[in-house]
Parts: C-alpha cells; sequence; structure tokens
C-alpha cells in the first residue's frame, strides 16, 4: 500500500468516524461501549448513566462507521430496522420494572443461520434476500424473553461454509482486512471483536464458532451437542451442528449460556442435557478454577498439511508456550499425551457426506413459502458462489442409508473412545490446543468467483475433535502473534462440562488478559 492510498483511507476513516459521532446522543457518548460488558451495561442503567436507546444507538453508529466504509468488515447482513423502537420499549419497560432480564437491552449479533420473524434470514445467499419464515427460532425466543435486543443478523459463509457468499460478499478478519475472518460465522466473530454488538451467536458444525473466535481475539464455545436447541436454524449435519457464544468474555459466554441451554420439544436431542445443567454457569465462574486441573496437551497438528517448519506455525506455538506456561503457574498440571490416530481425525470428519442433502429439504419443507425447497434447486439455480456450489454438489444424491455412512459412523466411534480412553488413562480434566496452528491467510483476489480459489483457506485447522466427538470446546484468546494477528488456546472436555471449561477459560483469561480490540475500529474520536 503507497503512503497516499494509506493517507487517504486514514483521512476517509476520520469522516466516517466524526459523521458517526456526531449522530450519537450525549448519554451514549458518556458511556463507552467499546469492549463493554454485560455487568458494566446493566450497572450504568441502573445509575443513570445510560439508556438502552443510547446503547443500540452507539452499535449502530459503529455500524455505520466500520462495517460498510472505513476497514469495510461487512460483517452485518441486516440492521433490524425496529431496534430503538424496542430500545425505548425495553428503557420503558426498566423504567417502570427494572431489569427484564439477564440479558435485558443487551445487543445481540446473531448468525444468519437462525430464523427471526421480525428480520430477514438469507442462510448469506442472494436466493434467499429478503425471505421472511415469518418464525423464531427457539435460541431467539430464549434470548428474547430474557429482555435480549437482536440489534443486526450477521454475513456468513453461504449456506454454512467458508466466509464469502453471494448475498453479502466477502467478509473480512477485523485485525486484518486482508485476511479471512474463519467461517462459517464470520460475521458474528469480526462484529463482536469490533465492538459492533455486545455478544454474537454462531453456529459450529465443523468449527464455525471456534475459527472465528480464535482468529479475531474472542471467547467462542461450541457446546456438547444437546446442549443448545437448534430449532430454527438451517441444518448441514444434524450429528454435528450446535450454536453457541462468540463474546468479549468469558463471564459474558456464561451469562448467554445459561440463557440458551436445555431441552427444546422441538429439538428432541435436547431431552439428554436434562439433569446435565448446573444452576448457573456463570455464578460458578472461579479464578482459581485451575488449580489442581490436569490438562493434556495435544501437539500434534490435526491439519496434515501444515508446514511445522513455517514461520507462521512458528510464531502460532510460541504463543502456545506461553499459554501452557500460564496454566502451570495457575496450578494446573499440563503434561503432553497423545491420542492414538488423532492424525485422522480430520479426514474422519470430512467423509460425513451423507446427512446434508436429506436434512435440508426437510427443513426447507418446514418454511413458509421458501423461494428454493431442495438442495438439488438451490445448486441448479447458477447463483451460488463457485466455492460453496462445488462443495454442496458432492452431497447431492447421497443418505444416511448409503453403505461410507456406517463406515463414518464406525470411524467416528473409534475416535470418541480414543480420546475418551485418553483422558481415563491419564485421569485428564481436559485436553489443551490451538484452534489454528498457522494465522488467518490473505484473502484470495478471486474467492468470489474461482471454485478452487489459492486462499489456504483454515490452514493448520485443529477444530475436528470436537464436533467429531460431540463433546465440548471453549477457544479463548492466547495473545498476539509477532505480526499482530489473533492466537485461540482451546480447551476440550467430556460432555457436558460446559462449567468447568468455562472456569478454566475465566481463570486464564483473568490471570493473562490477552484481549484486546482491534485497531481498525477504534473508539469515536479515539
Amino acid at each position: 500500500m503507497s503512503a497516499r492510498t494509506s493517507v487517504a483511507i486514514r483521512l476517509a476513516l476520520s469522516f466516517a468516524l466524526m459523521l458517526a459521532a456526531a449522530r450519537l446522543p450525549l448519554q451514549a457518548q458518556a458511556f463507552a461501549v467499546e469492549e463493554a460488558t454485560i455487568a458494566q451495561v446493566h450497572a450504568a442503567f441502573q445509575s443513570g448513566d445510560l439508556t438502552c436507546e443510547g446503547l443500540v444507538e452507539s452499535y449502530l453508529a459503529r455500524i455505520d462507521a466500520y462495517d460498510k466504509q472505513g476497514p469495510n468488515l461487512n460483517s452485518i447482513a441486516v440492521v433490524n430496522a425496529r431496534a430503538l423502537e424496542e430500545a425505548r420499549s425495553l428503557d420503558a419497560a426498566f423504567a417502570s420494572g427494572g431489569l427484564t432480564g439477564p440479558l435485558h437491552c443487551i445487543p445481540v449479533l446473531l448468525k444468519d443461520q437462525v430464523e427471526t420473524s421480525d428480520m430477514p434470514t438469507t442462510y448469506g445467499s442472494v436466493l434467499f434476500e429478503g425471505y421472511m419464515s415469518e418464525r423464531d427460532g427457539t435460541i431467539v425466543t430464549r434470548m428474547k424473553d430474557a429482555g435480549a435486543l437482536i440489534h443486526a443478523k450477521t454475513n456468513m459463509g453461504e449456506f454454512a461454509s467458508r466466509y464469502v457468499g453471494s448475498g453479502f460478499g466477502i467478509i473480512r478478519n477485523a485485525y486484518d482486512p486482508r485476511r479471512n475472518p474463519s467461517g462459517s460465522s464470520g460475521g458474528t466473530g469480526s462484529g463482536v471483536a469490533a465492538n459492533l454488538g455486545m455478544i454474537g451467536i454462531g453456529e459450529d458444525t465443523g468449527g464455525s464458532i471456534r475459527g472465528p473466535a480464535a482468529v479475531v481475539s474472542l471467547v467462542g464455545l461450541r457446546p456438547t451437542l444437546p446442549l443448545v436447541s437448534r430449532f430454527g436454524m438451517m441444518p448441514a449435519n444434524p450429528t454435528t451442528d450446535t450454536m453457541g457464544p462468540m463474546t468479549r468474555t468469558v463471564m459474558d459466554a456464561a451469562i448467554l449460556l445459561d440463557v440458551i441451554a436445555g431441552y427444546d420439544p422441538n429439538d428432541p436431542v435436547t431431552a439428554y442435557s436434562v439433569g446435565q445443567i448446573p444452576e448457573s454457569y456463570a455464578a460458578g465462574l472461579d479464578t482459581g478454577a485451575l488449580a489442581g486441573a490436569r490438562i493434556g496437551v495435544i501437539r500434534e497438528p490435526m491439519d496434515r498439511s501444515v508446514d511445522t517448519m513455517s514461520e507462521g506455525f512458528r510464531q502460532v506455538r510460541a504463543r502456545m508456550e506461553a499459554a501452557i506456561g500460564a496454566l502451570r503457574d495457575l496450578g494446573a498440571e499440563v503434561f503432553d499425551v497423545a491420542i492414538p490416530g488423532i492424525e485422522q481425525v480430520s479426514a474422519v470428519f470430512r467423509a460425513n457426506s451423507y446427512e446434508t442433502e436429506e436434512v435440508t429439504d426437510a427443513y426447507l419443507a418446514e418454511l413458509r413459502d421458501p423461494p428454493y425447497r431442495t438442495l438439488a434447486s438451490i445448486l441448479l439455480s447458477g447463483r451460488v458462489n463457485p466455492w460453496r456450489a462445488a462443495g454442496m454438489a458432492d452431497l447431492l444424491g447421497k443418505t444416511t442409508r448409503d453403505p461410507g455412512y456406517l463406515e463414518y459412523l464406525l470411524a467416528r466411534e473409534q475416535v470418541r473412545q480414543d480420546v475418551m480412553a485418553t483422558m481415563a488413562e491419564h485421569d485428564l480434566d481436559a485436553f489443551v490446543y490451538a484452534t489454528f496452528d498457522h494465522p488467518p491467510a490473505l484473502i484470495a483476489d478471486d474467492v468470489e468467483t474461482n471454485p478452487a480459489p489459492n486462499d489456504r483457506y483454515a490452514l493448520g485447522d485443529n477444530r475436528s475433535l470436537s464436533p467429531l466427538t460431540g463433546f465440548p470446546a471453549l477457544t479463548v484468546p492466547a495473545g498476539f502473534t509477532e505480526d499482530g494477528l489473533p492466537v485461540g488456546l482451546e480447551f476440550l472436555g467430556r460432555p457436558f462440562t460446559e462449567a468447568m471449561l468455562l472456569g478454566f477459560g475465566y481463570a486464564y483469561e483473568q490471570a493473562t488478559n490477552h484481549r484486546r480490540p482491534p485497531a481498525t475500529a477504534p473508539p469515536f474520536g479515539g
């Protein structure tokens, strides 16, 4: 980039900031929304230093300044046209009776894979542009019942893969807009990281919560598969699909999980969660949670294509060594372990191409007058992003009755047994590893037109172990590489150990304080 171009960008960004700041009410400007937590916002409401309307208007102004101009993060698919009206309603409710729930007026960025009755649901595709299903997903109902305000839905990789789609284009990494934000919940990731919303919801089939969280310095929780209802969400592979929090702090993730976890008759698999949920995930967080914990370090790369001699690998491993040292300093027993067949995990996960067409067609059949009713008709439209279309074509004509599906299930069960046996043999509470062994790559120039772009997407990916087993995994910020790119540290535990994992993440977070906001989206006037 030339010096002249750099100056021009800075001037344009400064002008955008001045315009946005001029639109902010004085009350909103007095409260710094950047990096604010749920507890801080509720305290400001109660002290009279902030209103819901002022808070929401602040986030909308930041979206104006940073999402479609400035760094052009392109993380937002649609803004809730009634956001300020809903905020004023919440202010009236607060004036008459106080907080309406644990998420009272907490602005949520919701991945556009989840249905909302009052906003379009597009799945990142131009094929569903403006589509209104007129129903709310269970997770949406629960957040609204807790007082939350969904002020925007986020851009996503088309039909839940990667970071680009025909609907809204390329999502950019908030820490370096030239790089990918991981996927497919990249819009939620970059949006929450850049303080365009307070908390976010992502979906994780093979890593789409934890990947974006890792590369934009966020906390991302993939819960045990049956813990959170998927009703109202377009599925991909129901034996690995789930949703969970993407937040800037572990405490906010725990508060959000308290709201969204639990049995839903619309998603019967959640019945397995009955009796497995603590009274409160948030109330149990403790800075001493790592004392005495036994943590097994997985060093073997699960992505066999990563170059262990590369500079990117070296920089990530340096951060991991520092993280392991911090865990020891916090009282954990940390030692290397080897899981048999770990090098096959990613290949086993990718072998499941059998579930998608059936469940997609069944889901579309439930919708009110959708523009497309089958996966085949979606692909025959010829309008899906070329890379995504190529991947989806491989899913056609396959069912869970095919012999290959049995082979996949047997291989998956072997991985589960190997993981559990390793934990038992070493008396482990959790595993720990890098979410990615390499920083995110640059966005390819032809990513919107080439069915095989050379962008080295997801290089160093270690995310498949959690979805393949169905076990919970928590990614937390582990600092930054020498090049200034975020690194994610991932904990994985046995089923329904979210409270323990959140405790580990909280203790590590509070001791290290690695989270810092991206320079691309500074406070107004800063």
